[in-house]
């Protein structure tokens, strides 16, 4: 497989001033299988960071394979459904890393990883940017789609946040989503309301 060689690129900056835009990270098991899943990512031109936690799949796929593919979209739906579940989405081969591309993605970046630190809990990849495409325009997400995108973060956090907070947040983002969404916006909110009602509550911790 062809590899870019014999030029150094500077990890992106971590720390507050890191821009942390929302992608769906795609890598593959030993077997070929991807693996879809949203993420924040530390962007930049050269290079970008991911920070999954020891215990993904995204993390023990990318400390095998040395590689992943961040993909920028603008379908919200595949954000909600990757943070609730395990979908597989149609994809096509990465041009220069062991990866997928998601079929329905706007642009994409190929990675290489340069170094990991995998001081609990969360790993700290820096990867370098060895290829790009990009199959249409992205024109940014309305009110709707962020609100969306923030919801889908509260969904994977039921265990750590009191469910009294993610439900008064999801009552507010759901308005702002009845005001300016169209019928995929509605769809993913949707959605991600049902899987939040439908997970029980965590039990208090007994005291002795």
């Amino acid at each position: 497989m062809a590899r870019r060689r014999g030029r150094r690129v500077r990890p992106a900056a971590g720390g507050s001033g890191a821009v942390i835009v929302e992608t769906i990270v795609t890598t593959v098991a030993a077997d070929g299988t991807p693996n879809f899943a949203p993420m924040g990512v530390e962007w930049g031109d050269e290079a970008i960071v991911l920070k999954p936690f020891l215990d993904t799949t995204t993390y023990r796929n990318i400390a095998a394979s040395r590689a992943a593919v961040v993909n920028l979209t603008d379908d919200v739906r595949i954000f909600a459904r990757a943070a609730i579940s395990n979908p597989q989405y149609e994809s096509g081969p990465a041009t220069l890393v062991r990866g997928v591309v998601l079929a329905d993605c706007c642009s994409w970046r190929e990675l290489e990883v340069q170094a990991i630190d995998t001081t609990p809990p969360r790993s700290r990849i820096a990867m370098a940017v060895v290829h790009r495409g990009t199959r249409r325009e992205f024109i940014g997400f309305n009110r709707a789609q962020h609100a969306v995108l923030e919801a889908a973060i509260y969904a994977t956090r039921l265990h750590l946040l009191p469910r009294s907070f993610i439900d008064s947040e999801l009552a507010r983002l759901q308005v702002i989503v009845d005001k300016t969404a169209g019928p995929r916006e509605l769809e993913a909110m949707a959605l991600l309301a049902a899987h939040v009602r439908a997970t029980p509550v965590p039990a208090a911790p007994e005291h002795a």
